[in-house]
Parts: C-alpha cells; sequence; structure tokens
C-alpha cells in the first residue's frame, strides 16, 4: 500500500509539474539528434550496429568526405545528443560545415541503445548486465569497424568525452590491434582513475557503494533511463525555472566545477531534454570501483567471484602501456571529476602523447566540453588543429 501511495504521489507531482512547464520547455529540447540535425541544416542517417552479446545500438552518421572519418563518443548516462544540442554553435555542426565524415555512436543502456537481438530491456534484467568493460571491449570497436567497413578507410579520428575517453583505453588496452585503426584520439575531459576527484564529486563517490546495494537489493539495474518516472520527475523538475537555481547551479555544479555564464538559464532546458540518456547501475558502479580503488581495472565482483571469473583475488588491471595510439588529451583547472592531477598521471603513463593542452580558463570545467556557450570559439579551434596535423 505504501508503495501505491508513493507513486501516486510522484505520478501527481509529475503532472502538476507538467502543467506549469511545458508551454516553456524549447523546442530543441524535445527533439532527437536526426531532428536537430535536420533543423541545422545537415541531413542525418541512423545505421545499427550489432555489438558483442547482440546489443543493438543506433550509429548517427552526417556524411561527409568519406577519406576524414571521425567518430565521437559521448561520456556516461549521456548520448549523441550532447554534441549537437548546441545547434550552430555544436561540434557535430562544425565538424560536418568542415566536410568531415561524422559519425556518433551511442553505448548499450541509454535512449537509442536499448534493443537487442533477443532481449528485452524492460523485461529482462539480464540486459542491464555490463559495464565500461563490455562497452569498451565490444561497443566501441563495433562501431570503429562500422565505420571503416563504411568508409572504405583503414583508420579514423575519434574525439572521446569523460567516460568515452575510458572506453578508448580500455580498447586500446585489451584489444591492441586497434591501435593502428585510429589516426588520433582526441580525449576530452580525460577519465581513467578518477583518484583525485574534488568534493561534492568525492563524496558522492564514497557513498555511492552503499546506494548501489540498495539498488541491487530492489533489482533496479537501469538507471535514469528515458522513460522512467525518476528521469520524468528530474525532467520536469528541473525544466521550471526554479530548476537552473535548483538543479544546475546547486546541483550538477557542484559535482563538475561551475561557471554559470557557459549555461545560460535559457539553455538548460535543452540539456534537461536531453540528459541523463540513461545506463546500467553496474556501469555506474564500475566507474565507482575504479575512483575508491584508484586502479583502472576490471569490475570487481567480490573475492569469490573474482577467483571465478579472473583467477585472482581483485580484478586485473588494464594496461595503458599497450595504448600506443596517439592520444591528444585536453583537460580543465575547474573539472572536478577530470582533475588536472589524474590527467596528469594519465600522461605519465600513456606511451604516446602527442599533445597535452589545460583550458586557459580557470573555471573551465567538467561540462563545458560539450555544453559550454563559448565552447566553440575556446575549444573548437584547437580539435581542428589537431585533426588538420594528424587527420592524415
Amino acid at each position: 500500500m505504501n508503495k501505491i501511495l508513493i507513486r501516486l504521489v510522484i505520478v501527481s507531482a509529475i503532472g502538476v509539474l507538467s502543467q506549469t512547464s511545458r508551454n516553456d520547455i524549447p523546442e530543441d529540447a524535445t527533439m532527437t539528434f536526426s531532428e536537430l540535425a535536420d533543423k541545422y541544416g545537415h541531413k542525418a542517417e541512423e545505421h545499427d550496429v550489432i555489438s558483442g552479446g547482440g546489443y543493438i545500438l543506433t550509429l548517427f552518421h552526417i556524411p561527409g568526405d568519406k577519406h576524414r572519418p571521425i567518430l565521437l563518443i559521448h561520456g556516461a548516462i549521456d548520448s549523441a545528443d550532447s554534441y549537437i544540442m548546441r545547434g550552430n554553435t555544436s561540434l557535430v555542426i562544425a565538424l560536418a560545415r568542415d566536410k568531415y565524415d561524422v559519425w556518433v555512436m551511442n553505448y548499450r543502456g541509454n535512449r537509442y541503445a536499448r534493443r537487442h537481438t533477443s532481449m528485452d530491456a524492460d523485461s529482462n534484467q539480464e540486459y542491464w548486465d555490463f559495464s565500461l568493460t563490455e562497452i569498451g571491449y565490444y561497443d566501441v570497436p563495433a562501431n570503429i569497424d562500422y565505420v571503416l567497413n563504411k568508409t572504405g578507410e583503414d583508420k579514423l579520428s575519434v574525439i572521446g568525452y569523460s567516460e568515452g575517453t575510458m572506453s578508448m583505453y580500455l580498447l586500446g588496452a585489451t584489444r591492441p590491434e586497434y591501435n593502428d585503426k585510429v589516426k588520433i584520439f582526441i580525449s576530452l575531459a580525460p577519465v581513467c582513475t578518477l583518484k583525485n576527484t574534488k568534493p561534492l564529486a568525492s563524496i558522492v563517490i564514497q557513498i555511492a557503494p552503499l546506494l548501489n546495494v540498495a539498488l541491487e537489493a530492489i533489482n533496479r539495474n537501469e538507471l535514469l533511463g528515458q522513460n522512467s518516472t525518476l528521469r520524468a520527475l528530474l525532467t520536469d523538475l528541473c525544466s521550471q525555472k526554479v530548476g537552473y537555481q535548483v538543479c544546475l547551479i546547486n546541483g550538477l555544479f557542484l559535482l563538475t566545477g561551475a561557471d554559470a555564464k557557459e549555461i545560460e538559464p535559457e539553455f538548460f532546458p535543452v540539456v534537461v531534454g536531453h540528459f541523463p540518456a540513461g545506463t546500467s547501475r553496474k556501469n555506474i558502479n564500475h566507474l565507482v570501483q575504479i575512483s575508491l580503488s584508484g586502479k583502472f581495472r576490471d569490475y570487481d565482483y567480490g573475492m569469490m567471484k573474482n577467483m571465478e571469473k579472473y583467477r585472482r583475488l581483485t580484478p586485473p588491471e588494464y594496461d595503458l602501456s599497450k595504448v600506443t595510439m596517439k592520444v591528444a588529451l585536453i583537460a580543465a583547472k575547474n573539472d572536478k571529476l577530470s582533475t588536472i592531477k589524474d590527467v596528469e598521471w594519465l600522461r605519465e603513463r600513456l606511451p604516446n602523447v602527442v599533445d597535452y593542452t589545460v583550458m586557459k580558463s580557470d573555471v573551465f570545467n567538467h561540462v563545458d566540453y560539450i555544453w559550454g556557450r563559448t565552447a566553440y570559439k575556446t575549444l573548437f579551434p584547437h580539435i581542428f588543429r589537431l585533426l588538420n596535423k594528424y587527420n592524415k
């Protein structure tokens, strides 16, 4: 009875919030990736990529020069939308305008990748049994191979953001043959160990294992899915006028670092319309495990299961010395998740770092790379310089 009452209260709250906010939501907040591409002058194709284990991933393609393919990889609980939601000043549109052959992937579990060859994401909990390991080992190479097959090229350029950078380091370490398929890997907000995160992020990471146990106990394995009750409540709350202050200034910014000038009140509802985009509980728990251990390693199942799976008590670490692809690291001083200290640790261990850049602004932070109002002026020129230099 209590569960039913709570659900009724939540649904009622969503209804009230929806009535007061729906008319104020910008059009871009409700559009899909393809609709946004079309609005801003480019036709997007949608391709189905079958990844390991039968996961069906939507890969977006804005055609350009087939000799210059580039793959974009999003961050945690995110989707391809973050690369295009800024419209004419987004990275996708900037690359398309410069005639790059643009491909933007979605890894398993987000709004564009909830399909499977045999399982239903809503009814089969086994669907959600994945983490960074499967994303890096299966999803990323499946998309790389698909792009190279379609373009007829031997190599492509890659841009990754946050967890998207982790997936590429994991790929290079566990399937080293893919290093030779990458011309340049541009890492935005590089993440590897998450050992030196700053408050509030560091505090949340400390208590996250307790939340994971609670979610596991109630068999809640999808987090913040597009059609979930919690996602709907957050969307309607954060789309309100008070949402900017409550959800961004006193919410997300405490985790990522803040610069209110870069995410203006008029744009924030667009962010809310696309983020979060869903992932698995196990994926987030894997990131937490990496942070708490300070080691870039496989998923920790506990000593007994680790012995069964890995034949050792602790998960094996990923060997960064095998990541021989050319890597460009772009970091920020005000990033609470991808801290300068952690990026420099990563820089010392990657064997082929061809560029290391720290953004000039003292307030540039974790979300400015993808959502920042002036990123097209402060960040994109450097990205294009790197592409022009190494995309040959």
